[in-house]
Order: C-alpha cells, then structure tokens, then sequence
C-alpha cells in the first residue's frame, strides 16, 4: 500500500500570504526571526516594503503588530508556536484581544511537530491559552489546502485569530479548492456507532481508525473541527444526539484544547459518554522522529480505535 499524498502546510501559508499581498496593500507580515522556517519569506521577497523582520523579539513584534493595525493596516505575526504563545501571550491578551485589533497570529511547528528540537519547541498548551482569550478566533488545520483556506480567509476577515500550525509534511486530506469556512466543521465521514472529533494531524489517523474499526463493525462518524474558537456546538450536540458517544483527537494536551472544548459544550447541552485522545498532562518527549513520538504518546489511528472500542463498551 503506497503512502499517503503529504503537503506542508507552511509550503501553503507562504503561497497564500503572498496571492493576500497581491490583492491588499494594506497586508505588513511580520516574522520573529524564522522567516526561513514559517515560509514567510515567500512574502518577504515578493513584497519587502511590507515585510518587518523583528529578531527573537516575539513579545515586541506583537507590539509592533497591535501598532499597526491601529494604523489601519492588516498585520499577520508568524513565529515558532511555543514562543509566541509563550512568551507573546500578555501582549496578545492586552495589546490586541482587549482592543480587537486586526491581527493574526500564526504559531508554526506546533503540537510535537518540533519533535527533533526537543520538548522546549514542542508548544502542547497554546490552544488552551489563545481560547481563552475573549474575541480570540482559534483555528487548527488539518492539511496544508486548508491552512491556505484559512489564513485567507482570517485575512480577509477583520479581528483576532489564531493559526496554528505543523511543521513537516501533512497528509493530504482535502483538495485545494474544497469549500472552507472558519467556524463550521466539516462531516468528512458519517456513521452511526460513535463520532470522532478530531482536528489537525489527528484527522488522517481518524479516517486511518475508520477503516481499521469496520473490522470490528464499527461505523463512526469523523467530525473535522478546525475551529476550535468559534466552536461548532451544533454539530456536536448533532453527533452525541445520533450516534451516542463521542472521542476526540488532537495532537495537544488533553487538558484546555479540543478536547476540554467538546467536553463543555456536551455538560452543558447534552451530557454524553466521551473519552479525549490527546497527550497526557505531561510535557512532550525528545525524538530525532515524528512518527515514533506520536506512537510513543498514544496519538495513533490504534489509540484513536481503543478509544472508539472503550466509549462503545461502557454507552452498553
């Protein structure tokens, strides 16, 4: 069986920047010294006027950004997600949320992408920390066509929003000009049993699950929920209501992120048996390869079929 098409979705975030700077003169991107990394140098070359290179300054390029967009300008800040979140929060919160100012923030080489950089690069509690940000968009792509969509279409639409990202490449899940919209999730496969929700890397390994659970006659329903900020509360009530039990799966810590989201909305409209995939309330782990580390920690179409099993066994 040959592998799975893969694209970067960094590769997609350069490309798109520069097709938004070609139809908005008022786009400025700025990087925090990884242009090279987050393909912001795409952007860079094509349009260097409106391009600000800030050094390893996160917290200032934040600054620099919520500045611009008072000026009327359209800023986009790219950095490596552990830092920018980590260190760029406070100026996030204060400078650009509490005045809905027209900045977005794209946080690269997320979740444990950064898995040969070790666990200081590895940003696992972003997610958790940009949601709670009142008037904060959360996005999280599943694929590299999708990262694209999204970032023109955050662009393209005013306020705060949040894009993380992966490094390396991602399996293809989407076709390039399949239909996008932040907020609304998307039904990539229905089914009865039990419904995944799922987002990022961790859409791939729920369709890989599907497949491995028929053996099992299981049929569940893969739910993409790349927006974790506005979530889509309907089609979550929708699938706990029809097919009973619920699993999510995403490659962040299982506490604050998708997971806890979903977990929310169902205590509050309607409670069902639900189990998280997700890494551990731990930090992450150093590995030279992505895949081991993911299989390491339990982020697999294996852990996501146990996960699918157990929620079946206890609705019983």
């Amino acid at each position: 069986m040959s592998a799975p098409r893969t694209a970067v979705q960094v590769d997609y975030l350069g490309n798109a920047l520069v097709e938004l700077g070609s139809r908005h003169n008022d786009l400025v991107v700025l990087d925090a010294d990884v242009s090279a990394s987050t393909k912001t140098s795409y952007y860079e070359e094509r349009f260097p006027k409106r391009f600000i290179q800030t050094g390893i300054s996160e917290q200032d390029m934040i600054g620099i950004a919520a500045g611009l967009a008072l000026s009327g300008k359209t800023a986009v800040a790219a950095a490596f997600a552990n830092f920018l979140i980590g260190r760029g929060w406070e100026q996030i919160m204060n400078s650009v949320s509490r005045q809905r100012l027209n900045v977005k923030i794209v946080g690269t080489h997320a979740g444990l992408s950064s898995s040969s950089d070790g666990t200081s690069h590895q940003a696992l509690g972003d997610v958790a920390l940009m949601r709670v940000i009142p008037n904060m968009t959360v996005v999280v792509p599943s694929d590299a066509s999708q990262a694209g969509n999204a970032i023109t279409e955050l662009v393209e639409s005013y306020g705060p929003a949040y894009l993380r990202l992966r490094r390396g490449p991602t399996p293809v899940v989407y076709k390039d000009d399949a239909e996008y919209t932040v907020g609304e999730s998307i039904t990539i496969r229905d089914g009865s049993d039990t419904t995944v929700i799922c987002n990022g890397s961790m859409v791939a390994m729920a369709l890989d699950a599907a497949e491995k659970l028929l053996n099992y006659e299981v049929n569940i329903r893969v739910i993409d929920m790349h927006t974790i900020k506005p979530l889509d509360r309907n089609a979550i009530i929708k699938a706990a209501s029809e097919t009973g039990a619920i699993v999510t799966a995403e490659e962040h810590n299982i506490n604050g992120g998708l997971g806890s989201a979903v977990a929310e909305c169902l205590s509050e409209e309607k409670p069902t048996i639900m189990k998280r995939v997700g890494v551990p309330d731990r930090f992450g782990a150093s590995s030279r390869n992505y895949t081991d580390l993911m299989n390491y920690l339990g982020l697999t179409p294996d852990g996501i079929v146990n996960a699918v099993r157990d929620v079946i066994k206890r609705r019983k």
